[in-house]
């Protein structure tokens, strides 16, 4: 069991497996990652979190070392989240990021919703923030409250930017995530 507390409540995780994931979508997780680091939008201080929805489940990175070789010990499948009681259970050898409870709770929501790139990059949100909407508010990112918001932006909006948090795309297939990242940074 692993508690958090960075700009974040107390989460709890609960491992059924400290064996590494063997869901089918590792590669994707892989290849994105690569992308994003080759195009020089992550790297060791702009960081990510990458999720892919699998059945009831979703596969999402832990902290990355170095985007361009991850890891399959860096990724983790969550097998459940209670929002109420702030639980994950969780198969994997790394620890989840704060971010994960969020990715969660936007798969779950959204049937509709395949993946989602988080960008940590307030730099970059800052000088596009005119284009997409953006969360003010300041609450921890694995609040009701806070996700309650996001969900309520991305009723009509795939990019939702988050103060403190950097920039959220969401989409139906990796393609088209891929296109809205580098369209969004070319700033088209």
């Amino acid at each position: 069991m692993n508690k958090e507390k960075i700009d974040s409540l107390p989460i709890q995780v609960f491992y059924t497996s400290k064996e590494e994931t063997n869901c089918p979508l590792v590669t994707d997780i892989i290849r994105i990652g690569k992308k994003l680091s080759e195009k020089n939008l992550i790297d060791s201080k702009i960081q990510a979190t990458i999720s892919l929805k699998y059945g009831k489940r979703i596969l999402i990175n832990g902290l990355v070392q170095d985007y361009k070789k991850i890891k399959r010990e860096e990724l983790l499948e969550i097998a459940d989240y209670d929002p109420v009681k702030n639980n994950l259970l969780v198969i994997g050898k790394t620890d989840p990021k704060v971010e994960t409870a969020l990715h969660f709770m936007i798969h779950h929501a959204r049937k509709e919703t395949k993946i989602i790139v988080q960008i940590d990059d307030k730099e970059s949100l800052d000088k596009r923030k005119q284009l997409i909407p953006v969360i003010e508010k300041k609450f921890p990112i694995n609040s009701i409250d806070f996700i309650k918001q996001v969900l309520r932006e991305l009723r009509e909006n795939k990019i939702v930017g988050m103060k403190e948090r950097g920039i959220l795309f969401i989409s139906e297939s990796i393609k088209e995530i891929e296109n809205m990242i580098t369209k969004f940074y070319e700033g088209k």
